[in-house]
């Protein structure tokens, strides 16, 4: 894919996982992680790793900002731009998108889905590690480790189900997308 070419492709990417983190939806049933991989299969590295940064990024400000300080107003006192914290989500999905780019061959389906649901565990390891160290939730032992990633079971699932979702329609429509051009080419270049 040629940034140029697509840059329409790469907004509405952007857009859409964004939106899907801003409008009510399951816990961790959002379009990033698709996003990210999409990014990373289809575009250069420098650009496949803004597709998940921005779509963090903006709609952080967004939730943070708007949502979160309107329903937890005793936790926001100002506006917030960015949280130490999602840090480790942020690098999550920079090992994302380049696991788009080493692990996924355009037109293979099970190179995208393998791709896909490693994406989902990584996701599920890191972010539940993340929580861990210096919780006042979790003990810091062992077994509090183990509980934190006990508690984030439920939310695997939803990843796994949004990412292969998004994934789907992503990777599925931009292939959808290809054809269709092909086969409107191939029409005008016949009729000349």
């Amino acid at each position: 894919m040629k940034l140029k070419e697509n840059l329409w492709v790469v907004i509405a990417v952007i857009f859409v996982a964004i939106g899907t983190r801003i409008i009510p939806h399951y816990p961790n049933f959002t379009a990033v992680g698709a996003a990210a991989l999409f990014g990373g299969a289809y575009l250069r590295r420098p650009y496949a790793v803004l597709i998940p940064i921005l779509s963090i990024f903006i709609s952080d400000l967004i939730l943070n900002n708007l949502i979160y300080a309107k329903q937890f107003p005793d936790k926001y006192d100002g506006f917030v731009v960015f949280e130490p914290q999602t840090l480790w989500t942020y690098g999550i999905f920079i090992v994302i998108a380049l696991m788009g780019s080493k692990w996924i061959r355009e037109g293979k389906i099970f190179s995208v889905i393998g791709t896909s649901l490693a994406a989902s565990v990584l996701f599920f390891l890191v972010s539940n590690f993340s929580v861990w160290p210096g919780s006042t939730i979790y003990p810091q032992t062992i077994i509090g480790l183990g509980t934190s990633y006990v508690a984030g079971i439920p939310f695997f699932w939803n990843t796994l189900v949004g990412d292969l979702f998004f994934v789907a329609i992503f990777f599925g429509g931009y292939e959808l997308v290809k054809v269709l051009a092909r086969k409107r080419a191939n029409r005008t270049h016949l009729s000349q």
